[in-house]
């Protein structure tokens, strides 16, 4: 496929993963309290209006339009749409049972990822970044379902596939031969910068917004070690060429230090995990505009439930070796002004609880201001719609929740969230 059919196609995706429902009605929203993440300030005593689905105006409150459906906010806190970068909708949920991916088919994966897409929804979420699934391709399915009204949830940015080494952290291992497992289990599996040029095609071709390169050892796969690089910068240079000439991006999970420096040599937009980054790790991700994006609550979870549960005792080891690690990697990122957008690693915990990290992010450093920023314009710039989502503005897409408290005063709040708006629809 030549370039300019490689450009019309990404951009009919592009079309089709922000595209909103038609949406008869025009919306007036009287906000209790704004919040303005563009200008970070706090206004009160205004109004949204909504036509088609986006904002077309924002000014003091007055008289509900003639024709328009007043939306009564006004007891609430009013902010845009949270975004979370790093997710597993399409995918069977982390457990004890390792084979529970390999067991459950692609069909109902993609139900699962259903239900996981309308709790996510419910609590505020209203776009995510899907960084993978066992079972290739869901991701594509879901996404495509939620863009066409078929299924309620976020609209989705999927990878499609993990590009992973045999038996890396992108693969299910311990299972049974890895040659062995159904080929969408390993779309992306690959043993040279050939193959990792082929397979990265194969995944935009089949729908991928953007790639998702497994570089370290992982934490929840069996027999890696996070600290252990798996893929080489030729692998990882090989990807980021292809990504580019799609008009988009890889990103890479990278736990271990050398892992996380190689890849940004590689040229990744975003280091996923980055648990046990060091300080010139750090500095070079600050150098290259490379952002983090560090899922630094559910370390807790794994500790906590996994160990009721029984999950493998080599995750929690590998767990309680990183967990506060990353979360002093965290704070020595803020200090430094890297940029870091939220991902949580939703999936390894129960979907719809994504807001429990903005606690953590605030304990480690962020003020509640930038935590919100990280979960609406800065990772509505990640992703590179920045000029479509991300913050309640003239000619974005409607995306708002609405929550009791200020957040910017207990950021607690924003796990309980009352309304969502998506795209002018009134979801919640």
């Amino acid at each position: 496929m030549d370039g300019a059919k490689r450009g019309a196609l990404l951009a009919a995706m592009v079309a089709g993963v922000l595209a909103a429902p038609a949406v008869a009605d025009t919306l007036y929203v009287r906000a209790g309290r704004l919040i303005d993440v563009d200008y970070q300030t706090t206004r009160t005593g205004q109004c949204v209006t909504v036509t088609d689905g986006r904002v077309t105006r924002i000014d003091s409150c007055g008289k509900t339009p003639s024709g328009a459906r007043e939306v009564d906010w006004s007891s609430y806190t009013v902010l845009p749409g949270l975004i979370d970068l790093h997710t597993h909708l399409a995918d069977a949920g982390q457990s004890a049972d390792v084979a529970a991916p390999y067991r459950t088919s692609p069909q109902l994966t993609a139900l699962i990822g259903a239900h996981n897409a309308k709790v996510t929804l419910d609590a505020g979420f209203t776009t995510v970044r899907d960084v993978g699934t066992y079972r290739g391709l869901t991701d594509v399915a879901l996404r495509d379902a939620i863009a066409r009204g078929y299924v309620a949830g976020p609209r989705m940015f999927v990878a499609g596939a993990y590009i992973t080494r045999p038996g890396g952290g992108g693969e299910l291992n311990g299972v049974i031969p890895n040659d062995q497992l159904p080929s969408d289990m390993r779309y992306g599996v690959i043993r040279n910068p050939q193959e990792a040029h082929d397979k990265t095609e194969f995944l935009f071709e089949h729908g991928a917004d953007f790639i998702k390169m497994i570089a370290t050892g992982a934490v929840l796969a069996i027999g890696t070690e996070p600290g252990q690089v798996e893929l080489t910068e030729d692998e990882m240079r090989a990807v980021v060429a292809v990504a580019k000439e799609h008009h988009s991006y890889a990103t890479a999970h990278a736990h271990g230090a050398e892992g996380i420096k190689a890849a940004i040599r590689s040229g990744v937009h975003s280091i996923e995990h980055a648990s046990l980054i060091d300080d010139e790790g750090l500095q070079m991700a600050r150098d290259a505009g490379v952002w983090l994006v560090m899922d630094i609550y559910d370390g807790d979870w794994i500790d906590q439930q996994g160990t009721r549960e029984g999950w493998p005792a080599e995750y929690l080891r590998k767990n309680r070796e990183t967990t506060q690690t990353q979360r002093d990697g965290f704070e020595k990122a803020v200090k430094m002004g890297v940029k870091l957008g939220f991902g949580t690693d939703a999936g390894v915990y129960p979907h719809g609880l994504n807001a429990r990290q903005f606690a953590y992010m605030v304990k480690y450093g962020m003020t509640p201001m930038q935590a919100i920023r990280s979960a609406t314009i800065d990772a509505a710039t990640l992703i590179g719609h920045e000029s479509e989502l991300g913050s309640i503005a003239l000619g974005k897409y409607a995306d708002m929740i609405a929550v009791e408290g200020d957040p910017l005063r207990d950021i607690g709040v924003l796990e309980k969230v009352s309304h969502v708006m998506k795209a002018g629809v009134l979801e919640k």
